[in-house]
């Protein structure tokens, strides 16, 4: 039975440790497609976004704004809601590939340049490809802002997966290390 356990738990790792990245291209896709909308259609999403956030706010916070007002906040807030939504994919993304790469060993000043390196890289990208979106055009700010949602994501991962080895899984690994006989705790 032992046999057989150590048999599973060795097929799910080999079939889930691949899968760990599939966040990452779910991420990847998710910013390709905001991406290709063009100018008007990304223009209505970032003024919907603003006009739900808003009313979320207002009935949350019993602000007492009209429709109108509203409307006219989310309108003057765009540029700020496009430069949050920036930070905040780029964020996830670096979060998606960080970790998958944290699992398979990936850790320090490594992790921070490999996930780093490949986000920003695919944020230069993602300026480029919008070069050719009717209405939109690249732009170097968005790529920094980008790249701050990237640092602060690997950052994350790293101290959350320092944090978990230290102490959840810590038992996980004196138990491994002790059955190898190893004497080492």
């Amino acid at each position: 039975m032992k046999y057989f356990l150590e048999y599973i738990k060795q097929t799910l790792r080999f079939v889930l440790k691949p899968m760990s990245f599939l966040p990452a291209l779910i991420m990847m896709y998710a910013i390709f497609m905001f991406s290709a909308q063009e100018a008007g259609e990304s223009s209505q999403l970032s003024y919907d976004v603003g006009v739900k956030v808003l009313s979320i706010a207002n009935d949350t916070f019993d602000r007492g704004w009209s429709p109108e007002r509203i409307a006219q906040m989310s309108e003057h807030g765009q540029f700020y809601i496009r430069k949050a939504a920036h930070f905040t994919e780029y964020f996830l993304l670096a979060v998606s590939v960080a970790f998958p790469l944290y699992v398979y060993g990936v850790r320090g000043f490594m992790l921070v340049i490999t996930a780093g390196s490949f986000c920003i890289a695919y944020a230069c990208l993602d300026e480029y490809h919008q070069s050719f979106v009717a209405g939109r055009s690249p732009g170097k700010k968005d790529v920094i802002i980008d790249s701050c949602g990237v640092i602060l994501g690997v950052i994350i991962t790293r101290i959350v997966g320092w944090t978990g080895r230290m102490t959840i899984f810590r038992p996980l690994s004196n138990s491994r290390k002790n059955s190898r006989g190893d004497g080492r705790v």
